[in-house]
């Protein structure tokens, strides 16, 4: 599925966008059961706001337990809006199922060099029109660490259109070569930011990452990016997937722990 220039291309710059990736049929459908996931969803009186900002503070039982579940998380901004349902889409339900567990998708992953590759999360990423919220600079690694951070993948598959205006991901060219950053750490019921460099990220150096419907985006664990509050009037959905490898470790002081072990393709 990768050819030697796009592999080459993935490493200098720790980032790829494999276009038409993905059919239309399939993104559209994938949206349409998140749609019904989300008319079926009841909240309760608590509502667990999604953020990278302050998620060590704002971490709570809800999120700590989704590993292995189907949950809904709202905007900072305005509570009564889903932002993302997560963790455990590509192993609960039959439609996020099919979507994620394709050849394609498994070609592209051992491509990569992923040893015994396991689906550790999936997470549908909702960016509503004028509030969807900002996404800070972050690395993945950061919040899903392996030994070593190359053992984890991030897939990232545009279902609508990407671009600019409407918070389409940016990232740093070759980031991932100046080592991890920080590092979310779980210790029981408890987490917190252990920050290894506190040096700021170089905006200047962000490029955008512009993508159309069915456009899959490989992301290296460790290249920094983000993605701004979608001032359109127009949504940005995605649908993430993070890979690890089942022949490396994976710590306990990750925030994501499932009782039974991550499956393969």
């Amino acid at each position: 599925m990768l050819t030697a220039a796009q592999l080459d291309r993935f490493r200098a710059d720790g980032f790829l966008l494999l276009p038409g990736f993905v059919a239309a049929a399939a993104c559209d459908e994938l949206r349409a059961r998140a749609e019904e996931l989300m008319a079926a969803f009841e909240p309760g009186a608590r509502r667990t706001v999604f953020t990278t900002s302050e998620q060590a503070r704002k971490t709570d039982d809800y999120f700590l337990d989704s590993g292995e579940d189907i949950r809904f998380f709202f905007e900072e901004a305005d509570p009564t809006i889903i932002n993302k349902l997560g963790h455990a889409l590509h192993d609960l339900d039959p439609v996020f199922a099919r979507f994620s567990r394709t050849p394609a998708i498994a070609s592209v992953v051992e491509a990569l060099g992923i040893a015994d590759p396991r689906v550790l999360q999936s997470m549908y990423i909702l960016k509503a029109p004028r509030v969807g919220g900002e996404v800070r600079c972050h690395q993945d690694a950061t919040y899903l660490h392996t030994d070593p951070p190359e053992a984890m993948i991030g897939l990232w598959f545009a279902l609508e259109d990407a671009r600019t205006d409407n918070a389409c991901l940016w990232a740093i060219p070759g980031g991932h070569r100046d080592g991890l950053r920080a590092k979310f750490v779980r210790d029981g019921r408890a987490t917190r930011l252990d920050v290894l460099d506190p040096r700021p990220w170089d905006d200047a150096r962000l490029v955008p990452l512009e993508a159309r419907q069915g456009d899959l985006i490989l992301l290296d664990g460790l290249v920094p990016h983000l993605s701004y509050t979608n001032r359109s009037p127009r949504s940005r959905h995605a649908y993430t997937l993070h890979v690890i490898s089942g022949a490396a470790p994976y710590p306990a002081t990750n925030w994501l722990q499932r009782t039974t072990p991550p499956r393969g393709f």
